[in-house]
């Protein structure tokens, strides 16, 4: 017969949960710790901390507007609107004012000829009032000569 005193296997010792534990509350603090820099800005955070200071203020060009008689056109036959009301603004530099002042009857008489001559369709297009401002920009400067109007402000476009 078999010893009493046979060994008998070994039940396998249970592990210890102590390690999972540790990884667990590890894991844990630093979680938090990494929310808690985030959250107060170490990390990835703006600086709150910062001054604010106000841009520098530059001072304007030395510039004036110089108004355009409104301008009335008739639009002619076979148009759905029969006139267009045109009235605008010169950007110059303020020493040039009074030159570009004594040269508005001729400014006047260039955007009347120029409005004339636009087809009906293209005035009743509202897209095209940026090609049509370039356009008269640039017969004003060389009606005026060079540098001395900066820019053309159309004030008024009204079709009726």
């Amino acid at each position: 017969m078999a010893d009493a005193t046979e060994q008998q296997p070994e039940a396998p010792r249970k592990r210890s949960k102590l390690p999972l534990i540790l990884g667990l509350v590890l894991a844990l603090l630093l979680g938090g710790g990494g929310f808690w820099a985030t959250w107060s800005g170490l990390i990835l955070g703006s600086s709150d901390h910062q001054t604010v200071t106000e841009p520098a203020v530059t001072p304007l060009p030395d510039l004036a507007f110089v108004p355009v008689e409104p301008i009335v056109i008739s639009l002619g036959r076979g148009a759905s609107m029969s006139h267009l009301r045109f009235a605008a603004q010169l950007e110059v530099g303020a020493n040039h004012t009074s030159e570009v002042a004594l040269l508005m009857p001729r400014i006047l008489d260039v955007l009347n000829g120029y409005l004339r001559a636009v087809e009906i369709s293209r005035l009743e297009d509202p897209a095209a009032l940026v090609e049509l401002r370039a356009q008269m920009l640039r017969r004003i400067q060389i009606v005026t000569g060079e540098g001395r109007v900066r820019d053309l402000l159309v004030t008024e476009f009204v079709l009726n």
